[in-house]
């Protein structure tokens, strides 16, 4: 059996919304393709171009929530990573929510941890912090900030006198910042942008609905049982009523759907209403 182009993942991903007996008819009905093995989703996550994308990074966090090492290798070969989470994936900091200790994993090459310039060093964290006056230096002091214990440091040290702008910056645009800490370094509309820009999501149900084109998010989403299986059904139930309310098992939408699927430019739910007023 062929493995299903990103356009076929990505129509299979939204016919799983619509329940197995509405997707075998339409599928009966259209000749869409059926659910793709896992064995082929497998194979696809070994191959480079599959990751040439460039994720938004806390879809990237969400797949090594997973503390898994296979696919902590793959992240770290092919995903784009700031210095901060690569210095936390090589030493086996676990990233799944409420998981403690070091993670059982080998280096992945050796002397490829990102290193901290020593004047940052002999300053020390919370030193480095407040020594920033640029968004370089912003960058290179939170890589320092590794465990959960550095980041209680970092709320600790901002209650008593708020950090720099530049170091506020560079902690709250890292995908592992805990909520918590991020929601004191401020809340304005420059601010929030800056999250979006850098790729921090509140939740995979913003990912499913906000970002585009709509192929490459339902092509990852499709994914999502083997990348990040537990952030999945909050995606999952963002697009489902919609696909409800435009597809359903009408013949037509879906064949709409595949037609404009690969080169639709907007997101998930405009392509979704888009297709159901076309049929």
């Amino acid at each position: 059996m062929r493995d299903h182009s990103r356009s076929e993942q990505a129509v299979g991903f939204l016919l799983g919304l619509v329940g197995e007996e509405a997707a075998a008819r339409v599928r009966a009905r259209t000749g869409l393709p059926g659910p793709e093995s896992r064995a082929a989703a497998e194979r696809r996550l070994t191959r480079a171009w599959a990751w040439a994308r460039r994720l938004p990074s806390s879809v990237v966090l969400w797949i090594l929530e997973n503390d898994d090492p296979k696919l902590n290798a793959l992240v770290w070969h092919h995903a784009d990573i700031d210095a901060g989470l690569r210095r936390a994936l090589a030493r086996g900091v676990p990233f799944g929510p409420g998981r403690t200790g070091s993670l059982l994993t080998a280096r992945f090459r050796p002397g490829e941890e990102p290193e901290v310039p020593e004047s940052y060093v002999r300053h020390g964290l919370v030193g480095a912090l407040r020594a920033v006056t640029s968004m370089n230096e912003g960058r290179a002091a939170a890589s320092m900030v590794v465990t959960r214990a550095d980041w209680h440091t970092v709320a600790e040290a901002d209650g008593e006198r708020p950090l720099p702008g530049y170091a506020r910056w560079a902690l709250s645009v890292r995908p592992d910042c805990p909520p918590s800490v991020r929601a004191g370094f401020g809340s304005h509309a420059k601010f929030t942008h800056r999250l979006r820009t850098a790729g921090v999501l509140e939740s995979p149900a913003r990912y499913a609905t906000s970002y585009a084109p709509a192929v490459e998010v339902l092509e990852v989403l499709a994914m999502g049982h083997l990348l990040f299986p537990a952030r999945l059904p909050e995606a999952e139930d963002a697009l489902r009523p919609l696909v409800h309310d435009h597809l359903g098992d009408r013949e037509d939408a879906w064949t709409a759907l595949a037609q404009k699927m690969e080169t639709f430019p907007g997101t998930a739910p405009e392509l979704l209403i888009t297709a159901g007023a076309a049929a």
